[in-house]
């Protein structure tokens, strides 16, 4: 087996013992040059303090400079812009955290499939083809170097064209009649800190893409599922709680939600409440980006679940028959007693089994996935709450509820 370092030197991810979303690419590479990560993707303190401070904190000191710092020096002052402390101080730690706990949980996913027998000797060749493809995407110079160019094309230039800003005189952008030029302060949260923060987010969504693209190419192959296996997933259960290595990806795009929640709540007039729409779709759209993809054994679950039903259906008919012939219509012998025989216990046991592949579920989804989904895109919300109810009411609702 090779050595984790030496897999992502070359590439990240080249075996099933090597699996990983989020090891290879230019940044990986550039990270760990200047010693912000390393093969298995700890520093992540260090890597969080640094892109972080890069991001934010120049963004406090020219704004100081251009005395745009604190309240009465503009209608919005850097220090009371709770969308971008949110973004750089919240969902950017949030988006370089996410990238430890899903290398950590989805890593073992290649592993199991093989531990489980899951693939069959017919399909090992697409399973290892499909883990090189994976490798290759996470790996791709060109695709990194493509999100580079459409961030600072596409996206850097939303905050000149009212992305983000309000109808007022803020410390990034100076309302005039003849235009909104950006301050240096805006200049630099155009340039490098949302282009930091919007490059992370589509290496992000690339990930994801790979990610539903692996389990697609798996999801072709005749896989050896077991109708009978205790988990009600034929025996790729495990796949259902992949949806938790997503937790702090969710939080993060939830404190994108509530900053932008708070600046409208606070210096527009709205009310929490307003925003029940938005909320609802990204919910809905985060619970596609993360469970979606595992819709794809769907058929195969189905097929296995209709044929284990009918096989298990035969077998339980067999067996009843041969049953009831033996203890009901005289065929046991006299030294056989019906108390202690192991004829009854295969009974339950065949009942069971029979439970178990009727009860079999076609969706890699559960309803714990998609509150904990749900859980961590509300946290960073939650802090605006007693803009709606009074903090001292709030507490006495709590009061109530826990004694």
């Amino acid at each position: 087996m090779k050595s984790r370092a030496s897999s992502s030197d070359n590439g990240g991810m080249h075996d099933h013992e090597n699996f990983s979303l989020m090891l290879g690419g230019s940044l990986f590479q550039l990270l760990r040059r200047v010693h912000l990560s390393d093969d298995a993707l700890r520093l992540v303190r260090r890597r969080i303090l640094f892109i972080s401070l890069v991001a934010w904190l120049p963004l406090l000191l020219l704004s100081a400079g251009e005395r745009h710092l604190v309240p009465g020096s503009a209608t919005m002052p850097f220090l009371l812009d709770a969308e971008v402390h949110v973004r750089l101080l919240v969902a950017l730690p949030l988006l370089i955290g996410a990238e430890v706990l899903v290398h950590r949980r989805l890593g073992p996913v290649a592993r199991l499939f093989l531990e489980r027998h899951l693939i069959p000797d017919s399909g090992m060749a697409r399973f290892d083809a499909a883990l090189a493809a994976a490798s290759r995407l996470c790996n791709a110079k060109s695709a990194e170097v493509l999100m580079l160019a459409l961030v600072y094309l596409v996206g850097t230039q939303m905050i000149g064209r009212q992305y983000l800003a309000l109808d007022m005189t803020t410390w990034y952008v100076n309302s005039s009649a003849s235009g909104t030029p950006l301050s240096i302060a805006g200049v630099w949260y155009g340039y490098v800190s949302l282009a930091i923060f919007q490059f992370l987010m589509c290496r992000w969504y690339f990930r994801l893409f790979i990610w539903a693209r692996f389990l697609w190419q798996i999801s072709r192959i005749e896989l050896r599922l077991m109708p009978t296996h205790p988990d009600r997933f034929a025996g790729v259960g495990f796949l259902s709680n992949t949806v938790y290595a997503f937790s702090l990806l969710a939080a993060a795009h939830g404190a994108l939600l509530a900053g932008l929640m708070a600046n409208r709540i606070f210096f527009l007039g709205a009310m929490l409440t307003d925003f029940k729409t938005q909320f609802a779709a990204l919910v809905i759209l985060l619970l596609c980006i993360f469970c979606g993809p595992l819709l794809v054994f769907a058929p195969q679950l189905a097929r296995v679940k209709r044929t284990g039903s009918r096989d298990y259906d035969l077998l339980a008919e067999r067996y009843v028959r041969s049953f009831d012939a033996k203890w009901l219509r005289g065929g046991a012998s006299a030294d056989d007693q019906l108390v202690g025989s192991l004829d009854v216990q295969s009974l339950a046991d065949m009942d069971h089994s029979v439970a178990v592949v009727h009860g079999m579920r076609l969706l890699l989804i559960t309803r714990d996935g998609i509150i904990w989904t749900i859980f961590a895109i509300a946290v960073p919300i939650a802090p605006l709450i007693p803009t709606v109810i009074p903090f001292s009411e709030l507490l006495k609702t709590l009061r109530s509820l826990l004694f």
